[in-house]
């Protein structure tokens, strides 16, 4: 009985499959059985919004950051998902509208975003703050309409303008931390956030980027990296901070395979990275630009990639379009990190890519007819 049924779950799935390699003559990855029942399921429960896919293809990093910095990631989370939500029904009720639930799910996407995004154990009013920004930002134009912003990296950069020192502490990750004792329980944790009581200086550290940045004075790469744990103790990258790499690398991958974004814009930003990273390595001397690895692991860069960039509300339409909006903010953040004033940089490079969307698009949709 039970391998009947499995015949006939692959044989439905192959089926749907072969249909769709019909129309699009590529291979179609809804016939690996446990990528068909995903979306079967997600389908049963009435999830059929591209942003709920992309919710679940973020559970494999968020878990990660859990386990990373405990509960000061599930407190921002709490947080800003309630506020975004709140700030949204507000909003909505003021215009006389009925909200949606794809205005739900959109409005917890930037929560999670926001959420992600700024240091644990922040404070409270600081994530509030962020958050007000960025569903200000998501409306500013309509409550239908097309934003030409990415709302919570418009949030993110706000908020790191306005408080710059809030927002530039961060914790040291478990992997980084000699004695489990100081990994912080739920009532401590809720103290440092609520109180705005100064974090201790056991608990903080500097990110992989800011220690680049900051120790480059005439110091060989090789010379950083053994200085430093964070280099020196790490299995291929940055301790810690790899791991919740490659878990937005995974959730991002799942979602080019289930077709809910393409590559072109991912592909774009993470191949100008590495050029421009090769290009300027110099051989890992006092004026290397760093390794691939740094930049490629050591940030936003895999979030950026396959879940900020590729926002349909503010990135280009076609996929040449995408391959230049990918490969503008690749090298903004490139630029931006080693010879501008920020570690990272990649809130102020999607936001003057995005200024550059409806240029990309009449390009080449002009290059698309007169091809036709």
């Amino acid at each position: 009985m039970f391998q009947r049924t499995q015949r006939k779950y692959k044989s439905t799935a192959c089926a749907r499959s072969s249909a769709r390699q019909s129309n699009n003559h590529d291979y179609d990855w809804y016939c690996i059985p446990w990528i068909y029942g995903v979306d079967r399921f997600m389908r049963h429960i009435g999830n059929k919004s591209k942003i709920n896919y992309v919710l679940l293809a973020l559970s494999p990093a968020i878990l990660m950051l859990i386990y990373q910095f405990g509960w000061s990631v599930l407190v921002n989370l709490s947080i800003a998902i309630t506020s975004t939500l709140c700030l949204e029904l507000i909003i909505v009720t003021l215009a006389k509208q009925k909200i949606k639930s794809l205005q739900i799910s959109s409005s917890t996407l930037i929560g999670i975003y926001i959420a992600i995004a700024l240091p644990p154990l922040v404070s409270w009013w600081v994530i509030i703050y962020a958050t007000l920004i960025a569903i200000t930002a998501k409306n500013v134009f309509g409550i239908d309409a097309k934003n030409p912003f990415n709302s919570s990296m418009v949030g993110y950069a706000a908020t790191l303008i306005s408080f710059p020192n809030k927002i530039s502490t961060w914790i040291l990750p478990r992997s980084l931390r000699n004695n489990e004792t100081e990994f912080l329980n739920l009532h401590e944790t809720l103290s440092l956030t609520f109180n705005n009581v100064e974090i201790p200086d056991s608990l903080t550290g500097a990110t992989a980027l800011e220690v680049f940045k900051y120790s480059n004075d005439g110091l060989m790469l090789e010379q950083i990296y053994q200085n430093n744990k964070i280099f020196s103790d790490a299995s291929f990258a940055i301790v810690g901070w790899e791991w919740i790499s490659i878990s937005f690398l995974i959730g991002g991958l799942f979602l080019i395979i289930i077709r809910v974004i393409t590559w072109h814009s991912p592909t774009a930003m993470i191949g100008s990275i590495c050029f421009l990273s090769l290009l300027f390595f110099d051989n890992g001397s006092s004026s290397s630009g760093g390794s691939a690895m740094l930049h490629l692991f050591g940030g936003a860069t895999m979030l950026g990639a396959f879940f900020i960039i590729t926002d349909p509300a503010s990135s280009p339409e076609t996929g040449k379009g995408k391959i230049i909006f990918g490969s503008i903010i690749g090298v903004l953040v490139y630029i931006i990190r080693v010879w501008g004033g920020y570690p990272d940089a990649l809130a102020f490079a999607v936001i003057l890519g995005n200024f550059a969307t409806p240029l990309i698009n009449k390009f080449t949709f002009q290059t698309h007819e007169s091809k036709a």
